[in-house]
């Protein structure tokens, strides 16, 4: 799934200044990168498929800061421009930046914020969009990035839009993506905007890669919360909503328990969360539901009872909308991909204790309730994970392998 972004008549008539080309693009790399995302500008803008039918571009790689560039595996890397270089491209895009932590070189920001104001497109590619949002070239607007870190995101930088569901986002002249494979999706987007589907789709049979991929980001999501929830006042009302996903409570249960009105209530959870609270419930109910169709014998219809919904066709709904599978279907290609002589309950999933890797923040005991509890160590339940990817890739829940990517 995507998100194009209705342009504004003042953006649609955004052109470019000066000596800058829309043909031009410009990859902004920095030290510490990791190079697979740095990579997939560099493959898809700068190497010539003209053969193939996929119009050309003029690539020019620009270091960020001084060299040389240091990425994964301890590879040194020195690029042809420098920031200068950005002064003739008509989109530049940052690939992941290398820490959510620290704050982007105040001379690239410049950089980007004067490429913006000439009409520049600019992209991020997953954690590149905390550069765009230091820069304040996200400020209110929608955005995405990798879900693990859309949280942390959307708390440090308020006034940004920020959506974990999406591949990717296109807000007319400001673009982001969510990790790694994702920006491949961004990128061919790009293409497609530029010069057509058949363009595009060229491009993706060269790359091995469907041209445009259904779904968000919401089938990898883990539903843990930020590390940072735990000194928070909340803390305590969503451990007790984890403890208690198998009674049928509303967000005004969860706003009452807090002492804050809905409003309020919505207001902190979204800044802290990045989710809306209500959203947030519904994932956790489904969640718990495939770990109870992965690991328990249940009927779907007690399934839908001890996840706390209100009917099996309000499972079926919310299951279907989120995994794109009915429950039965789930479980099905679950138990297909098994290892032979698995059965349910032999491998009971591990609680975590407090304070172990795995326990929701703020918990202060092993859960208690008729339901297994949120808190698994590794969130396998026991499982061997190639058998819950075989199944979730059965059902069109994972993407098969790319290979040439």
């Amino acid at each position: 799934m995507s998100h194009d972004s209705t342009a504004s008549p003042d953006a649609a008539a955004r052109k470019l200044s000066g000596r800058r080309r829309k043909e031009i693009v410009a990859v902004l790399l920095f030290s510490g990168g990791p190079i697979f995302e740095s990579s997939i500008p560099l493959s898809v803008f700068g190497i010539d498929r003209q053969d193939a039918g996929v119009p050309r571009y003029r690539l020019l790689v620009c270091a960020g800061e001084e060299g040389p560039l240091r990425t994964t595996g301890g590879l040194e890397l020195t690029a042809p421009h420098g920031l200068e270089a950005i002064s003739r491209a008509g989109t530049v895009v940052v690939p992941a930046w290398r820490s959510i932590t620290s704050p982007p070189p105040e001379e690239a920001l410049d950089a980007l914020r004067r490429a913006h104001e000439e009409g520049a497109r600019i992209v991020g590619l997953c954690t590149g969009a905390f550069v765009l949002a230091a820069a304040g070239l996200l400020d209110g607007r929608p955005a995405t990035t990798h879900w693990m870190y859309a949280p942390t995101l959307a708390k440090r930088y308020p006034s940004v839009h920020v959506d974990p569901r999406e591949l990717f986002v296109d807000d007319g002249d400001v673009l982001t993506s969510a990790g790694t494979a994702a920006g491949i999706d961004l990128c061919l987007h790009i293409v497609r905007t530029d010069h057509g589907n058949e363009a595009a789709g060229a491009l993706a049979r060269r790359l091995v890669v469907p041209p445009r991929r259904s779904g968000g980001q919401e089938r990898y999501l883990d539903r843990s919360l930020p590390e940072e929830i735990g000194a928070d006042p909340l803390a305590e009302v969503v451990a007790w909503a984890l403890e208690h996903l198998h009674e049928q409570f509303d967000v005004e249960t969860l706003a009452a328990r807090a002492y804050m009105s809905r409003r309020t209530f919505d207001r902190r959870f979204r800044s802290l969360t990045g989710s809306a609270p209500l959203q947030w419930l519904i994932t956790q109910r489904v969640l718990q539901a495939q770990r109870l169709l992965e690991t328990s014998d249940y009927s779907v219809d007690e399934v839908a009872g001890r996840c706390g919904f209100r009917s099996p066709v309000a499972l079926r709904g919310h299951f279907r909308r989120q995994l794109g599978s009915s429950p039965a279907a789930y479980r099905a290609a679950y138990r297909a991909r098994r290892p032979q002589g698995d059965k349910p309950g032999e491998t009971e999933p591990a609680v975590a204790q407090p304070g172990q890797q795995g326990a929701p923040a703020g918990l202060s005991g092993p859960v208690g309730g008729p339901p297994p509890a949120l808190a698994y160590e590794h969130r396998d339940g026991g499982v061997p994970m190639q058998s819950r990817r075989a199944a979730a890739g059965a059902v069109g829940l994972l993407p098969g392998p790319r290979s040439g990517s």
